[in-house]
């Protein structure tokens, strides 16, 4: 599986998860990998990779979407690949979500990918071609309790990604959207969930194992290479067969 050549943005790209998918880009040929993320300081490791820069960047801003998109193909010439990675969560039971942490989830989980696609729409059309590969969840497809603002969201990214895929390609362009639903994988963000919690979904998951960042990093990886040329408007569960 290769990119070679591929100009790639990653949002949320600075650790966890989206460092992975970057660093695999990258290694696989990608031509540049734009790593997205709202604190610089994140963002110190993609000095020292070849093939990676980093940008500052907040995705629920329409106007800095935008002018990242422009910058980047101004920069380096188009833009291939776009990975909506970024996202929150502010988990808490319904009766306890707060007006603040519902917004909160919403704006980077939901509109943040809306506001990436919605400015490099134009770009791939006009390329006539380009891959989007967006972050849902296995939440988003099963739900979870205490989590119904992140459930919403990533249910609204599958929502999104099969519409995109519709829009995208409607009149012969050669733009793929699909998403990557991960299960619980070893990231600063679940190491937050309480140990019991994490040994009862270990001992429901099939495999026996969290997954690792790099399990899902070849799965978008995957997605946004040749290897998928003929697959849009999907979801990939990369989850363990948690939910079987």
């Amino acid at each position: 599986m290769k990119v070679e050549g591929q100009v790639c943005i990653v949002t949320g790209g600075a650790r966890g998860i989206g460092q992975e998918i970057s660093r695999q880009l990258a290694a696989h040929g990608a031509k540049m990998v734009v790593v997205c993320d709202v604190n610089t300081d994140n963002l110190k490791w993609t000095t020292e990779v070849e093939r990676i820069v980093g940008r500052r960047v907040d995705v629920t801003s329409p106007d800095q979407a935008a002018e990242l998109i422009e910058g980047v193909r101004s920069e380096f010439g188009s833009v291939d690949v776009l990975v909506n990675n970024a996202g929150i969560t502010r988990d808490n039971l319904i009766q306890k979500i707060t007006d603040e942490d519902w917004e909160a989830v919403l704006a980077v989980n939901l509109k943040g990918p809306f506001n990436m696609v919605r400015a490099v729409a134009p770009v791939m059309i006009e390329q006539d071609a380009g891959c989007v590969v967006n972050i849902s969840s296995v939440v988003g497809l099963d739900g979870n309790i205490g989590q119904t603002n992140y459930a919403a969201t990533k249910a609204g990214v599958v929502g999104m990604t099969k519409t995109w895929a519709k829009e995208l390609a409607r009149k012969g362009a050669k733009i793929r959207v699909n998403a990557v639903a991960p299960g619980y994988i070893r990231t600063p963000m679940v190491e937050t969930v309480p140990e019991k919690v994490i040994d009862s979904v270990v001992s429901r998951t099939v495999l026996g194992r969290l997954g690792e960042p790099e399990d899902v990093a070849k799965a978008v990886l995957f997605l946004a290479s040749d290897a998928a040329s003929f697959i849009t408007g999907q979801v990939l569960r990369v989850d363990g067969g948690l939910v079987l």
